[in-house]
């Protein structure tokens, strides 16, 4: 077995909101709590949950954009997460964004050439007619005329600026790339295009993906392990195939219970509607982050806190029930309550 592209262990991250007089932290974010994964070479592994759950900070932690509270994160074996940044700048040619806004990220005073060139410079490439050639080859890949380097971001649609920013992460030919909501700010059918140009990039250069997303029919289609997070946690974590054919967590349940189908199957299922709000990360509640919403809920899951434990090969869940067979079934009453929040 070879070791894992990146290794992420005990990952934490908390903000502070309030200080004393004299300095010391007496409320803060937990905005990252505790979360692990791996990813191998050539994988993409999806990260997914609800707004603020975590997932972007996740993504950035990963990368060393911001530094963790706690935690391990190797790359290729080789442990990142104090580098300074000086000493960091040595792995960024491994690592790489894109970015969920593709209005926003690219800067619209540089011509698109300039911007794709921007990281080729930065690490010593060519000048003058080897690096032009070069991002016109990194246009190319991702399906855009060599006459666009000429042109200003505004000039292109939102599919077009986010093969820009593609082309631009793949200048320093990384081994990971970190997709933030890569295609969440784009019409239906163009989201497909990119995606299904991810899948052609990662199969021709050999990436690997963190696939950061809360369309849960898009990270199907795209990922080969899914992990899903509530409230700065990992609640579940599978291959594609096990998690969604078989749900374990009652969070993984009511967010797959949510996905429309157009195969026919709706009229057989039943709909999870989960009571309440999403907790705060300024005070998350006790045991189980997700008890005071499950319709499962029992005393030791208020008090208990759960760790991620292998229920079957490969298949791990944060929850004391996840045996219980019995889960498969929705519950009644989890449909019938007034004023019930859906997924």
């Amino acid at each position: 077995m070879t070791a894992p592209l990146l290794e992420v262990e005990g990952l934490k991250k908390y903000f502070p909101v309030r200080r004393t007089i004299l300095g010391r932290v007496t409320q803060e974010i937990r905005a990252v709590d505790g979360v692990s994964f791996t990813i191998a070479a050539g994988e993409t592994l999806g990260l997914v949950g609800e707004s603020g759950c975590g997932k972007s900070t996740v993504g950035k932690l990963a990368l060393r954009l911001i530094p963790p509270s706690a935690g391990r994160i190797r790359l290729e074996g080789e442990p990142i997460e104090a580098l300074r940044p000086r000493a960091m700048r040595a792995y960024r040619r491994r690592l790489q964004i894109v970015f969920q806004d593709p209005f926003a990220s690219l800067n619209p005073r540089l011509r698109v050439g300039a911007i794709v060139a921007e990281p080729l410079l930065n690490y010593g490439a060519r000048k003058g007619a080897a690096l032009e050639a070069e991002v016109a080859g990194l246009l190319a890949k991702v399906g855009l005329e060599e006459g666009a380097m000429r042109r200003f971001p505004h000039e292109f649609s939102g599919g077009q600026r986010q093969r820009i920013g593609i082309a631009r992460a793949l200048a320093l030919k990384p081994r990971l790339i970190v997709c933030d909501e890569p295609v969440s700010a784009l019409d239906v059918s163009v989201q497909a295009q990119v995606v299904n140009l991810l899948r052609d990039l990662q199969r021709e250069f050999g990436l690997s993906y963190l696939f950061i997303a809360h369309d849960l029919a898009v990270v199907e289609h795209m990922s080969h392990r899914v992990a899903v997070m509530y409230l700065g946690r990992i609640v579940e974590q599978a291959s594609r195939q096990s998690l969604f054919a078989s749900p374990r967590h009652p969070y993984t349940k009511a967010l797959l219970s949510a996905v429309p189908r157009i195969d026919g199957d709706d009229a057989r299922r039943t709909r999870i509607r989960l009571l309440g709000e999403v907790p705060s990360a300024l005070n998350p509640p006790s045991g189980c982050h997700f008890h005071p919403r499950c319709p499962w809920a029992e005393a030791r899951c208020r008090s208990e806190d759960p760790r991620l434990r292998e229920i079957s090969p490969g298949h791990h869940v944060a929850c004391h029930l996840a045996e219980d067979q019995s889960l498969a079934a929705t519950a009644s009453t989890s449909t019938s309550q007034p004023g019930a929040a859906s997924a």
